[in-house]
């Protein structure tokens, strides 16, 4: 986990369409990880949600860490999906199932992966298509996949905001 706070910062008015897509997503990335900050331990792995038991802010960060490899590594590059845990239909939402892993790792791993899928943005148009033959949302161009990461990073940042008020009281937007 970094070692400074975390602030998010959005992206600037009149940024060219890359500058902006990608500037939403980092500040919805920025936002996930200062809701993580100081954070105890357990109650990173502590559920809130009395129907939701794998909804933990430690299964959160996990979630969306593979999301991030999911669509920019195996569904936009084509990359093998193996090793991927939302490709593994043996049991739902492995994921999210983090018992006993150090939110700082997590954290580590998702920023990662941020900083791939970033690499792999900046190396590719737009308009480029998605390479992987078996999935059909491989078919989607990178401005879309792009479009939907940052509204799933945002969803998953606006339940980390509520299970971090839930979990001790902490609560702020940027």
């Amino acid at each position: 986990m970094t070692s400074s706070p975390v602030r998010p910062v959005r992206p600037p008015f009149d940024a060219d369409e890359r500058t902006q897509l990608v500037g939403w997503l980092d500040t919805q990335r920025a936002i996930v990880r200062w809701k993580c900050e100081g954070l105890a331990e357990a109650d990173a792995h502590r559920a809130v949600l009395p129907h939701s038991p794998l909804m933990t802010v430690a299964g959160v960060v996990s979630h969306l860490r593979w999301v991030e490899h999911a669509w920019f590594k195996v569904l936009f590059l084509g990359e093998p999906a193996d090793g991927n845990p939302q490709f593994d239909e043996s049991e739902e939402d492995l994921d999210m199932k983090v018992e006993g892993v150090p939110l700082a790792r997590l954290l580590e791993e998702y920023e990662r992966q941020c900083e791939v899928s970033n690499e792999i943005v900046a190396a590719h148009a737009l308009a480029e298509t998605g390479r992987h033959p078996d999935f059909r949302s491989g078919r989607a161009s990178l401005r879309w996949m792009l479009i939907h990461m940052v509204e799933e990073t945002a969803r998953h940042a606006g339940h980390l905001d509520a299970m971090r008020e839930l979990l001790d009281g902490q609560k702020g937007y940027y």
